[in-house]
């Protein structure tokens, strides 16, 4: 539950302040930078305390970008991001590894996550000793055995290695390895994209019943917005790098208030068939993000634009209890 649900008011566990990540475009001879790939540009946000908030947008929108510059993995350009009251981008390298314990990340490929040649036991005791939370083998072999099990994995997986096991079974020991360190902020990229339907829906199952039972918050980063509605609080629409809709996920997904946020709804398949929903599809291709389109970059395939668009960036305007849109028509949707 957000805090907005609870009724209660709290100083967000996670700000992010107009976050750029741009990538410099080196050119010549003597490579010199000609330009920049706008990865992520001017986006902000909050995450709660056991709060989930799902990033949506479609392939090379610039979510994962989002999630790797919050921890660090990628250097931002610009912005801050102010975790527990510390900003994470001004962190010397001691501070930033106690950082990390604190917010960890679930990767998208759970094989390509985890050493092929490190057996399991290996792989889930290893941020225990890097971190100095278990003194000497027999107590980082009791925490190991305890992430197994509250994964659903059993003991027999001890001296197993990734390629010895399901997809599933891989994705599930990348969450246990975050959950080592006892974390309060959990980046999860695309954790199911990479397995089959029948093992997604455990793995979603298992993310729920995690964060409810380590009172965790999570950034959930998704091009399936239907997950997200079951497993969000809040969601977050981004395209371009740049942040279309934000509000609470029940909201969003049964009634969207910009154009993009209705196309990707619009392509989730509906297993009722007595209902019909207007198929939206997009024309043309996603512009480049190294020449964004001036003012609205959704613009050139927007079915509702107008000659306005192309003027000044629409900023996020507020369309209701905590929900956000940046367009300037409200007379489509």
């Amino acid at each position: 539950m957000s805090a907005a649900e609870s009724g209660t008011v709290e100083e967000p566990l996670l700000q992010v302040e107009r976050l750029r990540t741009w990538f410099p475009i080196r050119r010549g001879v003597i490579p010199r930078p000609v330009g920049a790939v706008k990865a992520v540009d001017d986006v902000s946000f909050t995450v709660h305390r056991r709060e989930v908030l799902g990033l949506a947008g479609e392939s090379g929108s610039g979510k994962t970008t989002i999630g790797r510059s919050i921890l660090r993995l990628i250097e931002p350009t610009d912005g801050r991001v102010v975790f527990g009251g510390a900003d994470v981008t001004a962190l010397g390298r001691h501070e930033l590894r106690l950082f990390r314990r604190k917010a960890q990340i679930v990767f998208q490929d759970p094989f390509a996550a985890l050493d092929p040649v490190m057996t399991i036991e290996e792989i889930l005791g290893e941020p225990l000793q890097v971190q100095g939370l278990a003194k000497g083998r027999q107590e980082r072999r009791d925490r190991v055995v305890r992430l197994l099990e509250s994964v659903s994995l059993s003991t027999d997986f001890l001296s197993r290695r990734p390629h010895e096991m399901s997809g599933g079974q891989r994705q599930r020991i990348v969450i246990a390895r975050a959950l080592a360190v006892e974390p309060e902020f959990i980046v999860a990229d695309e954790p199911v994209s990479a397995l089959d339907v029948s093992i997604q829906a455990q793995i979603i199952n298992l993310l729920q019943d995690l964060r409810d039972r380590f009172k965790l918050a999570m950034l959930f980063i998704s091009h399936d917005i239907a997950v997200m509605e079951y497993l969000s609080d809040r969601i977050a629409v981004i395209y371009l790098g740049r942040l279309m809709e934000i509000g609470p996920a029940t909201e969003i997904c049964r009634a969207p208030k910009h154009p993009y946020t209705l196309a990707l709804l619009s392509a989730v398949p509906d297993p009722d068939p007595s209902r019909r929903r207007t198929r939206i599809v997009l024309e043309g291709d996603v512009p480049n993000p190294a020449d964004p389109p001036s003012g609205c970059v959704f613009r050139t395939r927007c079915p509702y634009a107008l000659p306005a668009c192309a003027g000044e960036r629409p900023a996020l305007r507020p369309v209701g209890p905590d929900r956000f849109v940046a367009c300037i028509r409200d007379d489509v949707l």
